[in-house]
């Protein structure tokens, strides 16, 4: 049961993380470009101020997987990095982060062979 409870948890945070940018994308003029942004940089701030960790251990995957999630890796690593030199501080951050920065430009590329792109008619 306690798997189940984990799930739901997951779920609720990542859906309303989720839904307060579709919510942003339909009601405002907003670009989803600058929505991104901001969700990053609201994962980086809250993580700055270590607030985001919180969420993290509560949610797991649904508060990690969304783009503020990227924003919170970025200054988790920027943080542990610091500890080190200033250098780390510098590095930290992309190297927290390499993984998920490589899979996406991998995967971009394979979708990029596979598939043809085209311009959305409205």
């Amino acid at each position: 049961m306690a798997i189940v409870f984990t799930y739901l948890k997951t779920f609720i945070v990542g859906g309303l993380i989720c839904l307060s940018a579709q919510l942003l994308i339909n009601y405002t003029k907003i670009t989803a470009g600058k929505i991104l942004v901001y969700f990053m940089l609201a994962g980086l701030i809250l993580q700055a101020f270590g607030i985001y960790k919180y969420l993290v251990e509560f949610a797991q995957s649904g508060a990690t997987v969304p783009i503020c999630g990227f924003g919170y890796l970025l200054a988790e690593g920027a943080i542990k990095g610091a500890r080190e030199s200033l250098f780390g501080a510098v590095t930290g951050g992309m190297k927290a982060a390499s993984a998920g920065i490589s899979a996406a430009v991998v995967f971009s590329f394979f979708n990029a062979l596979i598939f043809r792109p085209s311009t959305k008619i409205n």
